[in-house]
């Protein structure tokens, strides 16, 4: 059994070797990376990563300025769309991929499903997006099957509910948002895709999507009217099965815990009926949702953002103690494998931002932690193996510590890398290949049998009070399978540390380690050493800064 790992990409700045880079620059000024792009030799590259899935974000039809008119598409209002180049999570056609991603526009369905092939050529699973809780402002589908009808076309809208409408009207109410919509218009208008129940959402709602109907009546005491069974999960069903069809592996759901959870519990079990292989993902938010959306509701794995995500991220900043992490893992603890563990993606600050920790270094304690403590999936985001700092003013969101989703852009670290298609780090800047080098050795780490269905023992509470050892700013545990053991230390200080750890009898016992000289190498640095474990005698390690250890040695 793998240990799953996942790598988020783009692929409109995957593959963009245009570095022109205009702040606000339209498709032909600044370029887009296509499906192409994603070679067998950049996909085996990707692969060394220890990856196991690859999740291909923006890969559905969504909100652009981009005039394809010319294709057949129908076009989007400027006033309601994020960006140049849109946002991904504004779907414009459920049943059409996103033109800037095909070489050929009229071949784009094809060019996907190529990269589909590709990527299951090279050993790789593919997941993409499935936005679920709403669709953009203009939503219009050119390419749905001919048995299948538009979003909102049956729609009565002369009722603000109904359980059998797609949407939530407000009838008599034009679209009349807190800022100008120049030309857009909208009548009756819609509620919006963040719960706006009103006709007039501000500039910080989500304005450009509209909010999907599932059955529940929000302005009527939140009821729920799922009985019989609401054409919005009809109609999404019939999506998920489309996708899965292709070839797809996996769904990332955006935003799940706000589509109610009975349609999910549904949905799923439709899907794996014929799929039953494929994975469903979650973005949730609220960690008392958690176990009601994966053994009710079916999902694989859950993000834990609020929980580990948080807690590793305070550490690096000194806002939290190294001891954090225990409650944070204990919370999970039953479902710790369903968990997503991450240090980025496309919502969050760059790790090397001056809005996070200013040195990707500075999470590499941290990225032991979330990757190598519980078997929990992992996933970096593209750029994060090479330490991209995430400060360009792209547009949209302007410089913000992300990497844009909305803009048209390019990312030097990643053009290095790729360098002529050659996928190797001569042209890295020094601290972009000791990035990559630590995130291979990472991956590699985690993909250790031991990591992936070993038990694993926390060793902070030996040394709560042990003068050597830094519980601030170090986390030690033990992770055995069969005959294999690891003894793993993160340090989160800036500084070298000179620890001793005590490990006790009843650890040792409860993981049936032997008291005797170990022969050990350190699988960061490949260094061989013999040491004497025992419980009477604390270890001594020299810890390296933002650094650690991972000791492996058999019984």
């Amino acid at each position: 059994m793998q240990k799953i790992l996942i790598y988020q990409v783009l692929p409109r700045i995957f593959g963009n070797k245009n570095n022109n880079k205009k702040t606000r620059g339209s498709i032909s000024e600044n370029g887009c990376g296509k499906f192409n792009d994603f070679s067998e030799k950049a996909l085996k590259s990707i692969k060394k990563l220890g990856t196991t899935h690859i999740w291909y974000t923006g890969v559905i039809e969504h909100a652009t300025q981009t005039d394809y008119s010319a294709f057949g598409i129908k076009g989007s209002t400027a006033s309601v769309v994020k960006g140049i180049a849109g946002s991904p999570y504004a779907i414009r056609d459920y049943y059409d991929v996103d033109p800037d991603l095909a070489t050929n526009v009229e071949s784009r369905m094809q060019e996907f499903e190529s990269l589909i092939g590709r990527t299951h050529n090279v050993g790789l699973k593919a997941i993409i997006d499935f936005v679920p809780n709403h669709v953009a402002r203009e939503y219009f589908s050119d390419a749905k099957p001919s048995t299948a009808t538009d979003f909102g076309e049956n729609d009565n809208k002369d009722w603000h509910f109904s359980a059998q409408n797609n949407f939530y009207y407000f009838p008599n109410n034009e679209f009349n948002p807190q800022f100008d919509k120049k030309v857009y218009e909208e009548y009756p208008a819609k509620a919006t895709g963040n719960d706006c129940f009103s006709p007039s959402p501000s500039i910080n709602d989500w304005y450009e999507t509209v909010k999907l109907n599932y059955g529940v009546d929000y302005c009527g005491g939140g009821q729920k009217h799922f009985d019989p069974i609401p054409d919005t999960w009809l109609k999404m069903r019939d999506i998920l099965l489309f996708w899965a069809k292709k070839g797809v592996d996996g769904f990332r759901c955006d935003m799940a815990e706000m589509v109610p959870v009975e349609f999910w519990h549904w949905a799923i079990e439709e899907v794996k009926r014929s799929y039953p292989e494929i994975i469903f993902i979650a973005e949730v938010y609220n960690p008392q949702l958690y176990r009601e959306y994966i053994h009710f509701g079916g999902f694989d794995f859950l993000y834990d953002k609020v929980g580990m995500y948080d807690t590793l991220r305070n550490i690096i900043g000194g806002y939290q103690p190294a001891t954090s992490i225990t409650n944070a893992w204990q919370c999970t603890n039953d479902i710790q494998g369903n968990m997503l563990h991450f240090l980025e993606n496309h919502d969050e600050q760059r790790i090397a931002s001056s809005f996070f920790a200013s040195d990707a270094q500075k999470a590499f304690p941290a990225a032991m932690v979330s990757s190598l403590l519980t078997q929990a999936p992992f996933m970096i985001y593209s750029g994060q193996e090479f330490g991209e700092q995430g400060m360009d003013s792209e547009g949209f969101s302007g410089e913000d510590g992300r990497s844009t989703i909305f803009d048209y852009w390019s990312l030097d670290c990643i053009n290095r890398w790729r360098n002529e298609e050659k996928f190797n780090s001569k042209e890295l800047l020094p601290n972009e290949k000791m990035c990559l080098e630590f995130y291979s050795k990472l991956g590699k780490i985690a993909q250790e049998k031991v990591i992936a269905q070993g038990t694993m023992y926390d060793l902070m509470w030996l040394n709560l009070e042990n003068p050597d050892f830094d519980t601030t700013k170090q986390f030690a545990w033990i992770r055995k399978f069969g005959k294999e053991t690891l003894l793993l230390v993160a340090n989160f200080s800036s500084k070298e540390e000179k620890i001793k750890l005590r490990i006790s009898d009843e650890a040792l016992n409860f993981l049936n380690i032997k008291e005797e000289a170990k022969n050990a190498t350190d699988l960061l640095s490949n260094k061989k050493m013999i040491f004497n474990l025992s419980a009477n005698a604390p270890l001594s390690i020299k810890l390296k800064p933002n650094y650690g250890i991972v000791w492996k040695w058999e019984e």
